[in-house]
């Protein structure tokens, strides 16, 4: 077996002290993602969604965030799948972006809930019409045979050839995840990281407190 005891990385190039950040952990993200953009990084907005299964397993998947506001982080997937079946049993759900150019992370816990027929509508038509016919096509998280994907996609697209505004499939839409906790994380020198935790009290303000690396 490899031995990875020896690989690391040290991390020197930035710094985070409670004077850089907002008192809006929103507006501090909305910074740090555009930087992430400025950077060029590739897919700035694949995070990592964990969620729990009612035994208590964890499992957890790369997702692409497709908005963020005051209202939260939105993402998009079929209803059937592992991870929507999850939420809806358990919407207690954690998000991780990681940012390896710029040495940062951020974490986010919170509670996610479907966003509105109409948000998911409008999201689903802005899509290519091929990942249009894909949400049609995949039974996602189900078991299938090796050639059913290729068949299913040709019956969906011959069933819908004729129509323009392909329609938002029935199983298919965005969650919403409202944040309750959102943690800044700066690489620096020697392990000497920067984590500053900003956690939502019951009058919807955020404190912010610095962590031990």
């Amino acid at each position: 077996m490899n031995n990875l005891a020896d690989q690391r990385e040290n991390y020197t190039k930035n710094k985070l002290e409670l004077t850089d950040l907002s008192e809006d952990p929103l507006i501090q993200f909305e910074r740090w993602y555009q930087d992430a953009e400025k950077e060029g990084i590739k897919e700035p907005n694949a995070m990592t969604l964990a969620t729990v299964s009612k035994s208590g397993q964890p499992s957890a998947r790369i997702v692409l965030l497709k908005g963020f506001s005051r209202k939260g982080f939105t993402f998009y997937t079929n209803y059937t799948s592992r991870k929507a079946q999850e939420i809806l049993a358990h919407p207690q759900v954690s998000l991780v972006l990681w940012w390896k150019e710029l040495e940062r992370q951020v974490r986010i816990d919170g509670i996610a809930d479907k966003v509105d027929e109409d948000t998911s509508k409008s999201y689903f038509q802005s899509r290519p019409r091929g990942s249009q016919i894909s949400a049609w096509s995949s039974p996602q998280s189900q078991e299938i045979k090796e050639n059913y994907l290729d068949e299913k996609r040709k019956q969906i697209e011959d069933q819908f050839k004729d129509i323009d505004k392909i329609p938002l499939p029935h199983f298919w839409g965005g969650f919403i995840v409202k944040p309750s906790m959102i943690e800044f994380w700066q690489g620096r020198e020697s392990r000497y990281h920067d984590r500053y935790r900003y956690t939502l009290s019951d009058d919807e303000k955020w404190h912010i407190v610095r962590l031990a690396p």
